[in-house]
């Protein structure tokens, strides 16, 4: 007798099942490098050894950072890169700078400190994607290599200044987030066909030829590359040879039928998080492309999976029905929805307990809790990509313009300014000065309420038991402010 898989359909919508069947590990998502250890000597606050090397923080695009001691608002803007030209993905951070690819194909390093451009490269004419950073070299990826071509160009440039190290022209658009790995740089095009090039001088160690067009970018997970395609299938292949290992299709029927894969994945917990623009978000086990389950929204999601393990395991992406989701990563359970106003194309970000996300049609971003959805923070800055962060600081995409924000009472260093500590010092006074005043009003009405209902309290005085009723409180009227103040007495 063939064996029957079990299919549990989450909810009456067509579509949405779950296959408890398909393994889940337990193991956290991929956590973001260390930083390497700093003398004790330097007093550079951005001499951090932090890194935000590629899109999505991580080779498996988790999109995740956990954070010792959580941000809260309100934050403070310390700078701003203004700008006219159209941000559709966020920067990069190796040491103390900035990458910031512009959708004009120009390339910036930016101080993390001031936000003053060092250097800036008109690289190729046409670009949507956040460039890649490591070993003082930035990898970047280009649609159009000049006005009026299809061809697609990938550039590497000294960090410091600029100065390019290497360009390899391609055959066809490329508008995928490089990933750096090994010494090699992995991204795809719009013909189908994903490069593996050395990263040291852009020669092409081997190529896969997709079934449709490469558009968001590659994660790698335990030796193999995963990534979606405009022919609606979900891929592995290995990273050392490209060899495929197995190829799946989405085969939600959604919005227009058979739905295109543009979001970039998300590998955790032995699975693949992608969101489709049949109105799905998937999960496909990374051994065999086995679906695990698949959620309906109302709408397109462009937006590319966060996934964090609060609450055991959480998926969070957004869609055009203007809702930002989150899901139990093991079922995909809804666990909340937050309604925005408004389409959510680009991907969430977690930023310690904090879901941050951008809403294109508003222009503005905002910040949930990640177990709750509740919101905690909002701003009229924003249309895709919503932050990247250090740890201590956010840097905010705008439309066209970029911002550092940092806690209120905090400098741009991440240390609490002098007269934030005054503050923070006074406002414990007040509120340990509140705690007493309560907790004496507490004794006033617990002994009124006692004398009211006749209940006696016992003590012993002498050697001997005595019950009575509590003694009435003190009570005075204030000279300050003449208001009456009562005090409790002892029995």
């Amino acid at each position: 007798m063939l064996g029957v898989v079990a299919v549990l359909v989450l909810t009456d919508r067509p579509g949405d099942v779950s296959n408890p069947d398909v393994a889940f590990e337990t193991t956290p998502p991929e956590a973001p490098p260390t930083p390497k250890p700093r003398p004790t000597s330097s007093k550079d606050p951005f001499d951090d050894g932090f890194e935000w090397p590629v899109y999505g923080l991580t080779k498996s695009r988790t999109r995740y950072l956990p954070l010792d001691r959580p941000l809260r608002p309100p934050f403070v803007r310390r700078w701003q890169l203004s700008g006219s030209i159209l941000l559709e993905f966020p920067p990069v951070l190796c040491g103390k700078q900035l990458f910031l690819l512009k959708n004009n194909g120009a390339l910036y390093g930016v101080s993390r400190q001031t936000g003053k451009v060092k250097w800036k490269r008109k690289l190729g004419y046409l670009a949507a994607a956040s460039p890649a950073c490591s070993h003082g070299t930035v990898y970047a990826t280009f649609l159009e290599k000049r006005k009026g071509t299809r061809q697609g160009r990938v550039v590497a440039v000294r960090a410091r200044d600029g100065f390019v190290r290497w360009r390899r022209d391609l055959p066809s658009r490329s508008e995928t987030s490089p990933l750096i790995d090994r010494g090699r740089l992995y991204l795809g095009s719009e013909n189908g066909t994903i490069y593996a090039l050395r990263a040291k001088d852009g020669a092409v160690r081997w190529t896969y030829d997709a079934g449709g067009a490469v558009k968001g970018a590659l994660a790698l997970d335990n030796g193999k590359l995963f990534f979606g395609d405009y022919d609606g299938q979900v891929s592995a292949i290995r990273r050392a040879d490209g060899k495929r290992l197995w190829e799946v299709s989405g085969a939600g029927r959604g919005i227009r039928g058979q739905g295109n894969f543009y979001a970039t994945p998300a590998v955790a917990y032995g699975r693949v998080y992608i969101g489709s623009t049949d109105g799905f978000v998937y999960s496909f086990s990374t051994r065999d492309g086995k679906l695990a389950w698949r959620h309906k929204t109302g709408g397109y999601v462009y937006s590319s999976p966060a996934v964090s393990p609060v609450l055991g395991g959480t998926v969070f992406a957004g869609s055009y029905d203007g809702k930002l989701y989150a899901f139990d990563a093991r079922t995909g359970k809804v666990r909340w929805t937050r309604k925005s106003g408004g389409k959510i194309s680009g991907g969430p970000q977690v930023i310690g307990d904090l879901v941050f996300y951008s809403n294109l049609s508003r222009r503005s971003t905002g910040a949930v809790g990640a177990a709750t959805g509740k919101p905690v923070w909002s701003i009229g800055r924003g249309a895709f990509n919503p932050v990247i962060s250090d740890g201590r600081r956010l840097y905010l995409v705008g439309y066209s313009s970029m911002y550092m924000l940092t806690e209120q009472g905090v400098g741009t260093d991440g240390k609490v300014t002098a007269k934030e500590r005054r503050a923070r010092s006074r406002a414990a006074r007040i509120r340990a000065i509140n705690r007493r005043i309560a907790a004496r009003r507490a004794r006033v009405h617990r002994i009124l309420e006692r004398r009211r209902r006749g209940i006696k309290v016992c003590f012993e005085s002498g050697g001997k038991k005595t019950c009575r009723l509590p003694r009435p409180p003190v009570c005075f009227e204030r000279k300050s402010d003449g208001r009456v103040v009562c005090r409790a007495r002892k029995p």
